[in-house]
């Protein structure tokens, strides 16, 4: 299976999602966090899975909650560059994938 490594932006959303899930209701967050992992297996196994993007990534949708986890397929590993909440403008994370 490809390695998968996130960016340090979306690491940070990641973080930031499951503490506000696990704030606002308990055990939402650890919910939240599962089904994004699921998410990032879904990308490992099948990385075509994901519809394309903008800045040639990939998105996949993370069941039971209105996010998107954002990935590009590299020579040799998978980069989360979002986990991108659906209410927020699309392309905002572009210029985390072009290294600007």
């Amino acid at each position: 299976m490809i390695r998968l490594r996130l960016d340090a932006a979306a690491r940070a959303e990641f973080l930031h999602e499951t503490r506000y899930y696990e704030a606002t209701r308990r055990g939402t967050g650890r919910r939240f966090r599962t089904a994004v992992a699921e998410a990032f297996d879904t990308a490992q196994r099948a990385p075509e899975t994901g519809r394309p993007d903008e800045g040639g990534c990939r998105r996949l949708r993370v069941s039971g909650f209105p996010f998107s986890v954002v990935y590009r397929v590299e020579s040799d590993e998978i980069v989360v560059y979002a986990i991108r909440p659906d209410a927020r403008e699309p392309g905002y994370w572009v210029s985390r994938a072009s290294g600007v």
